[in-house]
């Protein structure tokens, strides 16, 4: 006969009760419900739908609760799981598991969705600086160049929707990809979007007219949309706690990586009268690395779990961690998904009040992220570096430094973003970008004229592109990659789809903004562009210091504690649903 540890009633009495008489009363109810586990144990055996759903128990799960009571020869009472996995706190639950050959290559080939990102953003600043491009879709930039200041020579709009137009596609199709990656799967996602890539680099390359290069930017933005949308949940989903930072930012390497091939290869081609066919028709490459991720990868347990498909879910997470004592994290994924399938409204649900803190990451990380002003910068390099006074070999070649200094500076990021956490990382990066555009901002103003054929002196242009690369350097270490991070770690389950999509639609909205403006700003601006996006920088770096939580180290399922733990953050999602569940509960409706 299966005995009882009441000293583990006692324990789960004190998780259940809380803080208020009304956790209190639930507690009772659901410690005192009788059930038929054991005829010894059933007096005093949990009801544990009912201390789930209305005393909510803040660290045990139903079936950990399950064998809390009824096998603690295999539960020990100082709060080690069987197999050596921790209970800690809730926001630092430890799982167990560790890295295996097996997650660490479906990460990397996933992460290699950054590369179509990346490779984009690389590829247009480079083609819109090649004659031959120009003179074939947009003549009249050719013919007035000479006519016009430094800062106002690249100033047309059409050459600006050329660039931006993906983006706007992009924002389309995230909403879309939110539907197909709840209910289809991350894998279909992905699948999607490297075909869809595909297709526009091949448009892109056999270009003939303005509307068929404009029609291969908006399939390029489709793909972009649902790989933007899938991997970083891909990501988050399939990587141990101890290391999704480390494995998530394997996107923004990847991104960083695409950017700086697309300047090698644009300073390769950039002397040849055609090269801008090879440099977008490359663009094939990355986006049949995706697709073959999309064909080959196993989907996340996460979503298996999501769509009813256990068993699968859980061989998946035995595999990925490498050990079958996986019932911790097994048990916090199902939890999650039973709540996801109640969500029957996701995008509605984001509104609610208890949302508010997901809702402001979702909204204000990538806002931020694109006013620093980085795409900018990198849609635009070899254009902004003739502007003060570099010729297109120089450009070009000045855009593949800032590219090396964007990869290079990225792995800081992996290598230091679990061990110190994400916020000093925002601290640090935030400073030195803010810094950097100040002294850009200082130097342009007083050394380069507003003559039609002025030029930077040779030691004041080196000295631009050294704060260039140090800018470059501070956001690929913090706002780069943890503007993709942080919102794809901090949304529930239930939310999560469409909490992406908000986000990366966000992303996109601002970076098709910020892309047709930018050349516009440039013009009217002048140098005050740089001290424009310092602003902002200054503004976000206290954003983070006062209303982003640190999220190291806590499991994605869990994170709902960082934000009740939060000075601010905790009036919006402290428990307040007890009284109306109890109410509910008394009248028969739960």
């Amino acid at each position: 006969m299966t005995k009882i540890d009441f000293g583990a009633v006692g324990d789960l009495l004190s998780v259940c009760q809380g803080e208020n008489s009304v956790n209190s009363l639930l507690a009772y109810e659901a410690v005192t419900s009788w059930n038929s586990y054991s005829s010894v144990a059933a007096p005093w055996a949990l009801d544990f739908h009912t201390c789930r759903n209305r005393a909510r128990p803040r660290a045990l799960m139903p079936s950990r609760i399950l064998l809390h009571l009824f096998r603690p020869e295999q539960q020990p009472r100082n709060g080690t799981m069987a197999g050596g996995g921790v209970v800690a706190a809730p926001s630092g639950k430890q799982y167990e598991g560790r890295v295996t050959l097996f997650v660490a290559m479906a990460c990397i080939v996933a992460a290699s969705g950054g590369l179509i990102f990346g490779y984009d953003i690389g590829i247009s600043g480079g083609v819109t600086s090649m004659d031959s491009f120009l003179g074939k879709f947009f003549p009249s930039i050719v013919r007035h160049r000479r006519d016009r200041n430094n800062y106002c020579r690249y100033d047309n709009q059409g050459l600006q929707i050329f660039t931006s137009s993906l983006y706007l596609a992009g924002l389309v199709a995230t909403f879309f990809a939110s539907w197909t990656t709840r209910n289809w799967g991350r894998r279909p996602s992905m699948l999607i979007g490297g075909i869809s890539f595909l297709i526009g680099a091949i448009l892109n390359a056999a270009a003939q007219n303005l509307a068929m290069l404009i029609i291969g930017r908006i399939m390029l933005g489709i793909g972009v949309g649902f790989g933007n949308q899938t991997v970083p949940l891909y990501l988050s989903e399939m990587a141990p706690t101890k290391l999704r930072g480390a494995l998530n930012i394997m996107f923004q390497m990847a991104t960083t990586l695409g950017i700086l091939a697309a300047s090698l290869i644009n300073y390769g081609t950039g002397r040849v009268n055609w090269g801008w066919r090879l440099s977008l028709g490359l663009a094939a490459v990355p986006a049949s690395i995706l697709t073959l991720g999309g064909l080959l990868l196993p989907e996340t347990p996460n979503n298996l779990i999501e769509r009813s498909r256990l068993s699968e879910g859980r061989a998946i997470l035995e595999r990925i961690r490498g050990t079958p004592n996986v019932d911790a994290e097994y048990d916090d994924i199902v939890l999650a998904s039973e709540q996801s399938k109640a969500v029957q409204h996701p995008f509605r649900n984001l509104f609610r009040r208890q949302y508010a803190p997901q809702l402001s990451v979702a909204l204000l990380i990538p806002f931020f992220q694109q006013l620093t002003g980085i795409n900018a910068i990198m849609f635009y390099a070899p254009v902004i570096f003739r502007t003060i006074g570099f010729g297109n070999d120089a450009s070009l070649y000045s855009a593949v430094i800032t590219g090396a200094v964007n990869v290079v500076a990225t792995s800081v990021s992996i290598a230091t973003v679990d061990r110190y956490g994400r916020k000093i990382l925002f601290y640090e990066g935030g400073i030195q970008m803010l810094i950097a555009q100040i002294l850009i901002g200082v130097i342009l103003k007083y050394k380069l004229p507003l003559d039609t054929n002025a030029e930077l002196g040779k030691g004041w242009a080196a000295a631009v592109v050294v704060l260039i690369c140090v800018y470059v350097a501070a956001f690929a270490w913090s706002w780069g990659p943890l503007g993709w991070l942080v919102p794809s770690e901090v949304f529930p389950l239930e939310i999560r789809s469409a909490a992406q999509s908000v986000t990366v639609g966000t992303n996109f909205l601002f970076t098709f903004v910020i892309g047709q403006a930018f050349l516009t700003m440039l013009c009217h601006f002048r140098w005050g562009i740089f001290l424009f996006f310092a602003g902002w920088v200054l503004i976000m770096t206290l954003y983070v210091a006062f209303f982003l939580p640190e999220t190291k180290n806590t499991p994605i399922e869990e994170m709902s504690y960082v934000w009740k733990n939060h000075w601010f953050w905790k009036r919006y999602v402290v428990d307040g649903n007890y009284a109306n569940d109890l109410e509910k509960h008394e009248n028969g409706k739960l």
